[in-house]
């Protein structure tokens, strides 16, 4: 794309959430003041979310997708659709949360353009010295080390970590523009065919991956029908309930409760982990977590090398004595 290329575009994906709208307009709305350019909203696939809310949140425009093939995300759609927006807007940036769509959507839009993509970044920053580019921070080796990336081809594509950003506040009275973008797409070149789309059944409480606080269990705590202790604790503490791989495989809960490099990656400010190694793939999914406590009886557990704070002993003895002091600091019992 042309050396000139100007503007901050942030696609939004409006059924994640308005808290991870706001986070992504918020960086987008940080790196326009820095830049002194306009920041657009790019939303697929018609109203899902009001345009005043968009504009409030720091968006000067918004686009919306419209297509009868992007009614229901298709990557096939999405990514010819918005390489010819792209193509026509020039920006500087692309941002994106790193959720199921975001991971498919920027690396298939960074190829498609011939351009840098940067995948779930934990932090970013200008730098005055740079040509108008993004230093961008990644988490990599399982989340023992940080990755400092500058993209040198425009746009710099990028997608952001959920919760590891700070979301925009709402500038009451805020306006700017929109319209609306027909692709032309062509439905035989489309392979993909979007029939219907299924919702996980929600769960009781807080989501797992909107939670500050998360009770996670491993292995550790010896056989499914100590489970229970998990759910207690979080019940309590007003947390979600997450777990390693090994725990999942084994059939005790769900899948959906795995967090991990091959489950979900989440960003707590306190995560409880009992009877959990600590293995790069799980640590991998917490590693943006401000505090860690870990709960092992192998003193040598992996764990405590991430943790904050950290208990040497057998969970089954541990977790009924934190509930009870739980409960009662709560004002629970």
């Amino acid at each position: 794309m042309a050396t000139e290329a100007r503007g901050i575009i942030a696609i939004l994906e409006p059924a994640a959430g308005p808290t991870l709208t706001a986070e992504v307009l918020g960086v987008a709305r940080r790196l326009g003041n820095d830049f002194s350019e306009p920041v657009t909203a790019v939303v697929l696939g018609g109203p899902q979310v009001g345009t005043g809310p968009l504009w409030e949140l720091g968006a000067d425009k918004v686009i919306r997708v419209v297509h009868p093939l992007l009614e229901l995300f298709n990557l096939d759609a999405a990514v010819n659709a918005l390489e010819a927006l792209l193509r026509r807007e020039n920006p500087n940036v692309v941002l994106m949360a790193h959720t199921f769509q975001g991971r498919a959507l920027g690396p298939a839009l960074a190829f498609r353009l011939q351009t840098g993509v940067a995948t779930d970044c934990v932090d970013l920053r200008t730098d005055a010295h740079q040509d108008r580019s993004v230093v961008l921070t990644r988490s990599i080796l399982g989340g023992n080390f940080r990755a400092e990336i500058v993209i040198e081809t425009r746009p710099q594509v990028v997608t952001l970590r959920p919760k590891a950003f700070s979301p925009a506040e709402p500038e009451a009275g805020r306006t700017g523009t929109e319209e609306e973008f027909t692709p032309e797409l062509d439905p035989a070149r489309i392979r993909q065919e979007v029939r219907r789309r299924v919702q996980e059944a929600p769960t009781e409480g807080v989501r797992l991956e909107d939670a500050r606080i998360v009770v996670a269990g491993g292995r550790g705590l010896g056989g499914p029908e100590n489970w229970y202790l998990i759910e207690e604790l979080a019940k309590a503490l007003g947390a979600a309930v997450g777990a390693s791989r090994a725990v999942t495989d084994a059939g005790w809960v769900p899948t959906s409760l795995q967090v991990g490099l091959t489950g979900k990656t989440i960003s707590p400010d306190l995560y409880i982990a009992v009877g959990i190694s600590g293995a790069v793939q799980h640590m991998a999914g917490v590693s943006s977590a401000k505090t860690i406590v870990a709960i092992n009886k192998d003193p040598d557990a992996t764990i405590f090398k991430y943790a904050r704070f950290g208990v040497v002993g057998d969970a089954k003895q541990i977790l009924p004595a934190l509930i009870r002091e739980v409960k009662k600091a709560l004002g629970k019992e």
